[in-house]
């Protein structure tokens, strides 16, 4: 079968980059045809992501708007948060189908910039044009979307625990209560004292017990379901791992609910979902959700438990934030957009062990 869409990446050097490419260079309706690099312009990919070799002799070029436009139908751009911006009114004003790995797009009022990302948002006007990329909440609009902004991966993770939840008005709404654990793939391939092994190896490490940038997302999208606005605390934690996310999540419910109740919440929602796993088995070792049975997947697993002493219900998400969390979930919001099986590309077991 001929590709039928050409792709583009700028900035395919760092961990999201490799793993667009892993995934697109295997997608039968794909020809990857510029990926830039200002660090390794003009070296073989395959030197920077080893795993590729074999699966492509495409060199990084420089990055230069106008080729990358020029051969590309749609541009997965996955450049540092604060980069983006700079580059996408030229590439809105080309018309190119437009993916966005970084925060510059997620959130929808220009307002929040200066709260969460110390800056004034130069471009509050491009904010609306983009759609929220989670498949599981903006489908339809994804259908017709020209420009994509995808989520952070542990504001994903997030709200595809809660979404349901919140939906069907189960839970106080002011009274979330997020824990995070994240694996060192999540700083990104860029090296610092945090990230040196003597330091990251063995550490259950929290990093952002409070104020996390991806707070904004999720009381973004969740008031959405709501329709009024919803409160959320964030706490994030570095462990070791290299991919992976856990997010044990603790609601209040505002009356007394069952668990079968919960199992018919859960699907109803995600029942037909082709990345949503429901986690919560009575054998074995892996009865809830886990990062470490995820890894390589664009799956998130969901799981709940019942406090009913607390009136608490406690959910848990897990999904390996480089896909599900990054790459993996652009590449199911590029099926949708150009019109193509919403798994193509996507549909492989996780890895295991790991």
């Amino acid at each position: 079968m001929t590709a039928t869409v050409r792709v583009g990446i700028i900035g395919g050097s760092g961990y999201v980059g490799g793993e667009l490419l892993r995934i697109l260079l295997r997608h039968p309706e794909v020809e990857v045809t510029n990926v830039t690099s200002r660090k390794y312009a003009g070296q073989y990919i395959y030197r920077q992501h080893a795993n590729l070799r074999g699966f492509t002799d495409l060199q990084f070029a420089e990055q230069n708007l106008e080729e990358t436009i020029n051969k590309s139908d749609i541009i997965f751009t996955a450049v540092p948060h604060g980069t983006a911006v700079k580059i996408m009114p030229r590439l809105v004003e080309s018309g190119v189908k437009i993916i966005d790995m970084s925060a510059d797009f997620r959130l929808k009022n220009p307002k929040e910039y200066p709260i969460w990302y110390e800056y004034e948002h130069p471009h509050p006007e491009l904010l609306d044009k983009f759609v929220y990329g989670a498949p599981e909440l903006h489908r339809e609009q994804l259908k017709s979307a020209t420009r994509t902004s995808c989520p952070g991966c542990m504001a994903l993770t997030s709200i595809l625990a809660l979404a349901p939840l919140v939906k069907n008005n189960l839970i106080e709404k002011e009274r979330i209560v997020i824990d995070s654990k994240i694996g060192s793939s999540g700083g990104g391939a860029e090296a610092s004292q945090a990230t040196h092994h003597a330091e990251r190896y063995g550490v259950i490490r929290p990093y952002k017990p409070v104020g996390h940038r991806h707070t904004a997302e999720v009381e973004q999208e969740l008031g959405l379901l709501a329709g009024l606005p919803v409160k959320v605390a964030l706490s994030t934690h570095a462990v070791n791992l290299v991919r992976g996310i856990l997010c044990t999540i603790h609601v209040f419910s505002t009356r007394p609910v069952t668990i079968p109740e919960l199992w018919k919440t859960y699907r109803g929602m995600y029942s037909r979902e082709p990345f949503i796993r429901l986690v919560r088995d009575k054998q074995g070792i892996y009865r809830f959700p886990d990062p470490k049975v995820v890894i390589g997947s664009n799956f998130c697993d969901i799981g709940f438990e019942l406090d009913e002493r607390a009136n608490r219900i406690v959910v848990m998400s897990a999904t390996d934030n480089m896909v599900k969390g990054a790459a993996g979930n652009g590449v199911q919001c590029m099926n949708i957009m150009m019109g193509f099986n919403e798994k193509t590309g996507l549909d492989v077991a996780p890895l295991h062990p790991v």
